[in-house]
């Protein structure tokens, strides 16, 4: 009994100096929060508890890196916005002894630029991009419980600044015998170990979640619900430009939530809702809607899809692809791509 709590213990130690560490300051290495996985971000988020040997999902939670994930190889690209492109690749194995473990590149390509002097004369070209090697472990303590860690050594580079960093994602797992799965995940946990610039020392953009989702018993469909950003209230951005309660029509003034329509407002910015419905046994489909993101995102005169996002799954022999959408702007939605595959499925069984 006492393994099966020790990782809630370790989790509200750490997050209780995680607090005090990242008071102020702008966050180094934002592109942990990207999801990379077309699944996931197909669900909405950058988190989910779905037990279903997807080394996606052992990437953003680690408690559900399992046996069934050995050997297995995930490929991730994003085609996203102004030749902006990111991804990731992953390897899962397992030790009779030890446990599963999942190692993960995560790269984030920014592009070209162009030196420019005050005067606008071009002189050559500079890149900018962000990395993290992960190494992840998982653990089933018993038919309920799971835990899991991931460590994350990143690096970044823009032009001639550089910088090092340590991360360490947490997690634990509940699944009940009615099929209801929750999760309590800390992302992020760490600090930059050299700095962009001496003396300026930035937070990394640490995230509790609690998730938790259910397939019913009689419908091919599942549900997922879950709160983010644990660890901090108030999670509003107000754009003068794009105020929360409009502008007045009278007046011409921003008008400003307050009340109960400001907590609903606030309490909704935690708030990620996404399903997925399965179509036979080779065929998904999926869908996300992310309250925040299309708060922040949004034009008032023209909404449009901002904060929905879709996707599917296919399984062509033995391959698993998921594609997806993401809607962030009316300027386009970044493309996500996954290929996914099980060597062991390869290798020929030896003839008794």
């Amino acid at each position: 009994m006492k393994k099966k709590y020790l990782l809630l213990s370790v989790i509200f130690i750490l997050f209780s100096v995680t607090l005090k560490s990242q008071i102020g300051g702008r966050y180094a290495y934002s592109f942990l929060e990207h999801p990379v996985s077309a699944r996931i971000s197909g669900l909405g988020g950058n988190v989910a508890v779905i037990d279903d040997n997807d080394i996606n999902i052992g990437f953003v939670n680690p408690s559900l890196i399992n046996p069934g994930m050995d050997n297995m190889i995930g490929f991730n690209y994003v085609n996203s916005f102004a030749g902006l492109n990111f991804g990731s690749i992953q390897y899962a194995n397992t030790f009779e002894k030890a446990g599963s473990f999942m190692a993960t590149l995560q790269f984030m390509d920014y592009g070209q630029f162009d030196y420019a002097d005050e005067t606008g004369n071009l002189n050559g070209t500079f890149g900018a991009s962000d990395f993290a090697l992960s190494v992840g472990w998982g653990r089933q303590l018993d038919s309920s419980f799971s835990i899991g860690a991931t460590a994350k050594l990143i690096y970044s580079f823009y032009e001639s600044y550089t910088s090092f960093g340590f991360a360490v994602d947490v997690a634990g797992t509940y699944k009940s015998k009615s099929g209801w799965e929750m999760s309590l995940v800390m992302q992020n946990l760490g600090l930059q170990l050299t700095t962009y610039t001496p003396g300026v020392r930035a937070p990394l953009p640490f995230n509790l979640q609690y998730v938790i989702s259910k397939r019913l018993d009689h419908v091919p469909f599942r549900f997922m619900l879950i709160y983010d950003h644990i660890e901090k209230w108030d999670l509003t951005y107000e754009d003068p430009a794009n105020p929360s309660g409009g502008i007045d029509p009278i007046t011409g003034q921003p008008q400003y939530k307050s009340g109960f329509a400001k907590f609903g407002d606030q309490f909704m910015r935690h708030l990620i809702v996404s399903a997925e419905l399965y179509i036979g046994k080779n065929f998904i489909l999926r869908g996300g809607y992310n309250y925040r993101r299309r708060q922040e995102l949004k034009i008032a005169e023209k909404t449009g899809m901002v904060g929905f996002s879709w996707g599917f799954g296919i399984r062509i022999y033995k391959f698993k692809i998921n594609y997806s959408r993401s809607t962030h702007g009316l300027n386009g939605s970044p493309n996500y791509l996954t290929l996914v595959f099980d060597m062991n499925s390869f290798v020929r069984k030896e003839s008794k």
